[in-house]
């Protein structure tokens, strides 16, 4: 089973030692039709991410879209 989401950037805020990144599902409702389908699916979601890795920082903007994958793992 592996569950993919599609998510909005919302906001990059700089703290100490790194960035945070918040996102949000996509909206449907709109000119693109896949991010209606990810829309009706989780017309809901957050996601909040503290990023140390200085490679990363600055990398991502506000307003970009991302696949997020849950793939489980076997312990």
């Amino acid at each position: 089973m592996k569950i993919r989401a599609k998510m909005n950037l919302q906001m990059v805020q700089t703290v100490e030692g790194g960035e945070t990144w918040k996102f949000h599902a996509v909206y449907g409702g709109t000119q693109n039709a896949e991010d209606n389908t990810f829309a009706s699916s989780t017309p809901s979601a957050n996601l909040e991410m503290q990023v140390t890795n200085k490679a990363l920082q600055g990398q991502l903007k506000p307003g970009q879209k991302f696949y997020v994958d849950f793939t489980p793992i076997a312990e």
